[in-house]
């Protein structure tokens, strides 16, 4: 009597057929942390810990998906993903699993060094950051950068004799574009827009600069959000965008919000 395990033997019950006729849009393991390389605009590469999700179209005479399979991809990359092996990735992912359509998602944190606007003194600071690829009928890709700004209200500016109330903001913008569009464009892009940008290290000298600085350009939520809009139609590379503002006000309870999307 022969007792060697025979793997083949096994069951495939992700294979077996499925009666209900209800197609699945997505289908398969997302929160994954492991490490990619980013480039920067100086076409060097950062390392840092992306959030992985990977999904695929199971249709409907399909029971289930090989959900080890997302991962075997995964880690078929030597241990780190870059942005330049996404679109194999999404074929691998289609071809592995029978499937029409694979998307890919992966959000992070992205460093740039900043300078204090006086003093010179330096600091990194850290945007999320995200990608979103998908491959199928129509291949997308949308870059997603999250920028912290400080935004002062020009109404409080108008009405009162001493000072006037400010905040911090959270501009995100989305973008489909073509040839290149770097992160670090974008932060810049709405740093430019916001009454001032943030800066990891402030000495006395810069703090006063920002707080005047602030000062001389109010910003309405509205105002950032058109101003980010401006400056996004001007950039040729960018074929649609999404921008979302919430000033997280420091005088009342609730957040403010506006929102733009164009299509190019």
């Amino acid at each position: 009597m022969n007792d060697a395990f025979d793997p083949t033997a096994l069951a495939d019950v992700q294979a077996n057929p499925d009666g209900r006729q209800v197609p699945i849009a997505k289908v398969g393991v997302q929160n994954i942390r492991f490490p990619i390389a980013v480039k920067d605009r100086q076409k060097t590469a950062q390392h840092t810990v992306g959030r992985i999700d990977m999904s695929v179209d199971l249709p409907d005479h399909f029971k289930g998906t090989h959900m080890s399979r997302f991962m075997e991809i995964l880690n078929s990359h030597d241990g780190e993903i870059s942005v330049e092996a996404l679109p194999a990735i999404l074929r691998t992912m289609r071809d592995r699993l029978n499937a029409a359509t694979a998307h890919l998602g992966i959000s992070f944190p992205y460093f740039m060094h900043k300078r204090a606007p006086v003093t010179g003194a330096a600091g990194l600071l850290s945007y999320d950051c995200a990608f979103d690829a998908s491959s199928g009928a129509d291949d997308d890709f949308v870059l997603t950068v999250k920028v912290p700004v400080t935004t002062l209200c020009p109404c409080s500016r108008e009405i009162s004799a001493r000072g006037a109330h400010n905040q911090r903001s959270m501009v995100t913008v989305q973008a489909r574009f073509d040839d290149e569009l770097w992160i670090e464009d974008l932060v810049e892009l709405v740093d430019a827009s916001a009454s001032c940008g943030l800066y990891p290290v402030l000495k006395r000298a810069d703090e006063k600069w920002v707080t005047e600085r602030a000062y001389d350009n109010p910003r309405f939520v509205e105002d950032l959000v058109r101003e980010v809009t401006l400056r996004l139609r001007a950039m040729e590379q960018v074929t649609w965008f999404n921008v979302h503002v919430v000033n997280f006000e420091s005088i009342h309870e609730h957040d403010a919000y506006a929102q733009v999307e164009e299509d190019r």
